[in-house]
């Protein structure tokens, strides 16, 4: 079995790939940005419900403590860890160790 092509149907079928080609990559990108975009708010949204989750849980163990317990030591420790917990976290995030931008260039690459 042979097959006759002529050079205009060659050149129609490459174009045919071509554009069908590009339009799945068209889709494939259009796809991922979507996903960027929806996990981005996941995120955001996961984020804050942890914050809200530890802020019950240690608002909870402080009510408990403060209204059963009447050791006052007891009530400091209570009352005092999450406060060091907030500090070392806000101290770290706030912190600029350095900020060494002398002698290298974009990229890490070298001159």
């Amino acid at each position: 079995m042979t097959l006759n092509l002529t050079s205009t149907q060659i050149l129609v079928g490459a174009g045919a790939l071509t554009a069908l080609f590009m339009v799945w990559r068209y889709g494939a990108r259009k796809a991922r940005r979507a996903a960027d975009a929806a996990r981005e708010g996941s995120r955001v949204v996961s984020l804050a419900g942890r914050v809200l989750f530890m802020g019950a849980a240690f608002m909870g163990v402080q009510w408990l403590v403060i209204t059963h317990a009447h050791n006052p030591a007891l009530v400091l420790v209570v009352l005092g860890a999450p406060d060091l917990i907030a500090a070392y976290v806000l101290t770290r995030v706030l912190t600029v160790t350095s900020l060494d931008t002398t002698g290298r260039r974009r990229g890490g690459e070298r001159r």
